[in-house]
């Protein structure tokens, strides 16, 4: 079996894929996706950041989000809040430095990540589910995919241009051998839904909480609410806190029971699903493009789930990509380093750089200070928020040495 030639083919129809493919579809390219698993399917990275409505809007693709918000669930989100021991703190996304949306959505992924691959396909976009590629026969002169379908039978996809958005199954980086070990030390993460009952009249539904262990500043958890009275809840951690003789679902409970303001916020919650983890995601790549191929989002680079980066991550990526492709396949000459994989850099590093300072404290110290200057909050608030690439906020420009500075000030 062979498919006919392509302009380009995408490896996973996660949002960097739909995204991507939309984009390319609405410039007049012939696109097909290849996704393995079945949609909808269960994925972390519910909590949306406001980024990710402009790089939507982009794709075309916002407008469809915020119409069936309601009907699959999502929850309106408009900021984060911060608890440790005792103390709380709380960012609003509208009171921020940088132009753009203030709000967003917290999402099921799992309907979320449906809803986009749909619209995707209704503008022209070929998806193949339950497909897998199995080996890159050639990048050159034109890209050759060796794929298994659904049925075990093998055959080829041919294209001009290859993207890899396979998130965390990162197809091109083991075929290409691209790996690279991450910076960062390897965590794992204990989660599940739980159907919450939560009935404290301060909590907002509207933000995720993001708390910090009573004991270990390197332990934190998530609480992302949705609309129907849901919420998926999780533990990161380094292994070594992890007791291996107990169920993940032990693990899960008891980290719960160890800090008293989760204790009490979740008395009435119960789990609606099975226990799941995910251990040593942090992942890096000897590069992020090559010969007629890119790799988008997760499959590049997955720094860590603290502040719900990843999915903005990816659909810049794509955007970045996208109008590439074009340029390339039009003849046009195409600088993928410094007009790609660079500037997807620039806010990798920015977020790199708060995700650092907050397992090392800094960030926490700054976040929970008493005495917070309105000017800073709204640029630090800018970048929880996702706008990460706004080389005007100095907490961009110049993160390491500004989060060092009021680390300091802080601390002091």
């Amino acid at each position: 079996m062979t498919h006919k030639q392509y302009d380009v083919v995408i490896i996973g129809a996660g949002p960097s894929g739909a995204v991507a493919g939309a984009i390319l579809a609405n410039k007049g390219l012939s696109v097909i996706i290849l996704e393995k698993q079945y949609f909808p399917r269960f994925s972390i990275g519910e909590s949306l950041l406001p980024q990710c409505m402009q790089f939507l809007q982009q794709a075309e693709l916002e407008q469809v989000v915020i119409d069936n918000a309601a009907q699959l669930g999502f929850q309106f989100k408009n900021g984060a809040a911060f608890h440790r021991d005792g103390n709380d703190s709380a960012f609003d996304f509208t009171q921020k430095f940088t132009d753009g949306p203030g709000t967003t959505f917290q999402v099921k992924r799992g309907l979320f990540d449906k809803l986009l691959a749909d619209e995707t396909h209704k503008k022209g976009v070929e998806i193949c589910y339950g497909h897998q590629v199995e080996a890159v026969e050639r990048l050159e002169p034109d890209v050759c995919l060796s794929v298994l379908n659904e049925q075990n039978q093998q055959y080829n996809v041919n294209a001009k241009f290859l993207l890899d958005a396979s998130g965390f199954g990162r197809v091109l980086p083991r075929l290409l051998d691209l790996e690279k070990p991450s910076n960062f030390p390897m965590r794992k993460s204990v989660f599940t839904h739980f159907e919450d009952n939560i009935n404290d009249a301060n909590f907002d539904r509207d933000k995720i909480l993001i708390t910090v262990h009573p004991e270990y500043k390197d332990i934190w958890y998530w609480l992302i609410p949705f609309a129907d009275g849901t919420s998926s809840i999780g533990v990161v951690a380094e292994p070594k806190y992890f007791d291996e003789e107990k169920s993940e679902s032990e693990i899960l409970m008891d980290f719960l029971s160890q800090d008293p303001n989760l204790n009490t916020l979740l008395k009435n919650a119960k789990p609606i699903q099975d226990v799941r983890s995910i251990q040593g995601y942090s992942a890096n790549v000897s590069q992020l493009f090559g010969q007629n191929y890119a790799l988008l989002g997760n499959a590049g680079e997955f720094l860590d789930p603290v502040f719900s980066s990843g999915v903005t991550i990816a659909l810049s990526s794509a955007v970045l990509a996208a109008p590439l492709i074009e340029k390339q396949l039009n003849g046009e000459q195409v600088n993928w380093q410094s007009e790609y994989a660079d500037k997807l850099k620039y806010g990798v590093d920015t977020f790199r750089t708060f995700v650092e300072s907050w397992y090392d404290g800094r960030f926490q110290d700054i976040i929970f200070h008493e005495q917070q200057d309105k000017n800073v909050r709204n640029m630090i608030s800018s970048i929880l928020a996702g706008y990460a690439w706004d080389a005007k906020n100095p907490y961009v420009s110049e993160s390491e040495r500004r989060v060092n500075v009021l680390a300091q000030i802080c601390q002091s």
